[in-house]
């Protein structure tokens, strides 16, 4: 089994770096890799969509090859990226996770999460995200002038990341991630998985294991499982290898 895990791409025109660095690396593991997992944010604004706009075609036109030549995805929403709609469930058959659920590779339980729901203290933030993950919200999206929502969405990011600066001050990526791990490590999982804090770290806990796998904007970071082990690399766009983080 070989499995790559990357999340917090924020993708958003093909001419950026990030997104154009993405694509490279798609198509090199396209045909070596047994599945795909994304945990969130893959993209800047991606919520209700019942297809993508053409700025997001070539990414989507990248998966759809992955699949092509036998890659299984699995898709956990992020706060970026929800409500994905028929081009993930049926065009790409992906099995999306609204919120983080567990999967199986070689008999070992793996808890994978986007991250935003790590930190019980973050009340504010968990009443917003079930206001947006509701029917009056996905309803008000598809109905609405696409240019006028995507207005609204990049203005909320833009506060957001200001919003984010702060509460990183305030609680660091370790400290909330690594009770959250351990409480899923007792429940019976070997491994946890998550995005969101932008912050790339593999920790040996008691039983289990948690890689936090940073981001996909000027880190170039993910995790790759083989030979029954993670590994968590960061790829090196000069010359397209896998790095270690550490």
């Amino acid at each position: 089994m070989r499995a790559l895990f990357l999340a917090d791409a924020h993708l958003c025109k093909p001419d950026d770096p990030n997104y154009r660095t993405l694509l490279a690396f798609l198509e090199e593991q396209a045909g070596r890799t047994d599945l795909l997992v994304l945990l969130g944010d893959i993209f800047e604004f991606w919520i209700g969509k019942d297809k993508p706009t053409a700025d997001y075609i070539p990414v989507i036109d990248a998966f759809e090859r992955m699949r092509q030549q036998g890659t299984k995805l699995v898709y956990v929403e992020g706060n970026h990226d929800f409500h994905l709609g028929p081009v993930f469930t049926q065009k790409l058959d992906c099995k999306v996770l609204p919120d983080g659920g567990t999967i199986e590779l070689d008999g070992k339980k793996v808890y994978l999460a986007h991250g935003d729901l790590a930190n019980p203290s973050d009340i504010n933030y968990r009443r917003l995200r079930n206001l947006l993950r509701g029917r009056m919200v996905r309803f008000l999206i598809r109905t609405l002038p696409v240019a006028f929502v995507q207005r609204i969405a990049t203005s909320s990011s833009n506060k957001s990341r200001r919003s984010s600066g702060n509460k990183r001050h305030q609680w660091t990526a370790r400290n909330i991630l690594q009770p959250y791990a351990e409480a899923l490590i007792a429940s019976g999982h070997q491994a946890v998985i998550t995005g969101h804090y932008h912050n790339p770290f593999q920790l040996e806990l008691e039983g289990g294991e948690l890689i936090a796998l940073g981001d996909w904007i000027d880190q170039y970071s993910y995790a790759l499982y083989e030979d029954q082990s993670f590994k968590l690399l960061r790829y090196s766009v000069a010359t397209a290898t896998e790095d270690s983080t550490s």
